[in-house]
């Protein structure tokens, strides 16, 4: 599928509605080529979730969707090739979704995961760079860590939300702000679970932030990796000039995911 054919798929594909129809929106855009193809499910953790590849060392894909939508199976197809790049194993964890399970259900399945597979290498992408922002914050054992276009600021510094509203494909600030509703309640924006950028980010593994110049959360990437080097953090940033958000999810179509992901798995293994 070209860049152009996907962009049209995406526009005729909205992923809005209830949460049922969120998740089947989104996994009709993501849909892996041959569902019977698919890894079976294993359990790291106590929390369900699928591996990919094969190898000795492990990375874990803490997927994005807002925490309402995705999971190993919209994420299979760059969770595939990444491992095959990497030469490990990936382990992309199904933990429960909102809003039948809110904040902190979801990061506590993810911690023991994590507890289960202790030095791993983590990426996390959208909500699931938040969470494993998080999750590094509160002294997860991670070697390295990697966040493609991570959701770190809701509380007003991100001026990107609203300046790219009309250049990303994927993502609008208003879903944004109703997704994280669901997963967060009435937490306040300010607080650092809610919005890691104003937590402690002192003791940060070495760090990639990948991101689009021209996706609603540019700004979130932005600012955590200056003040994530003002912290001592080891930060490689990475920017592309105009692609939308979570484009890294169809490495088939777009040339742009498979250098993205090579320059993850580089990070990942030096």
């Amino acid at each position: 599928m070209s860049r152009a054919a996907l962009e049209r798929h995406i526009r005729r594909t909205p992923v809005d509605g209830s949460p049922e129809d969120m998740r089947a929106a989104f996994d009709t855009l993501t849909r892996w080529p041959d569902p019977r193809e698919l890894p079976p499910l294993a359990t790291v953790g106590g929390c369900a979730g699928r591996w990919f590849g094969q190898g000795d060392d492990v990375i874990v894909w803490l997927h994005g969707g807002g925490y309402v939508f995705g999971g190993s199976i919209s994420h299979a197809a760059c969770a595939d090739y990444l491992a095959n790049l990497a030469d490990s194993r990936v382990f992309v964890p199904d933990y429960p979704l909102a809003p039948e399970h809110g904040w902190p259900t979801i990061h506590c399945a993810v911690d023991q995961v994590l507890k289960a597979l202790p030095g791993a290498r983590v990426v996390g992408d959208s909500a699931g760079g938040h969470l494993a922002l998080v999750l590094a914050q509160r002294g997860a054992d991670i070697r390295r860590l990697v966040l493609l276009s991570p959701n770190t600021d809701r509380n007003g510094s991100s001026q990107s939300r609203t300046r790219n509203g009309d250049t990303d494909l994927m993502n609008k600030d208003a879903q944004d702000t109703h997704l994280a509703k669901l997963a967060f309640g009435d937490r306040a924006t300010d607080d650092p679970e809610v919005s890691p950028l104003l937590g402690d980010l002192t003791g940060l593994p070495p760090l990639m932030i990948y991101t689009s110049l021209t996706e609603i959360l540019l700004d979130d990437s932005l600012l955590l990796a200056r003040a994530a080097a003002l912290a001592g953090a080891e930060v490689c940033l990475r920017t592309v000039p105009d692609l939308f958000h979570m484009w890294h999810l169809w490495p088939g179509s777009l040339p742009e995911a498979r250098i993205m992901l090579s320059d993850v798995a580089a990070f990942l293994d030096a």
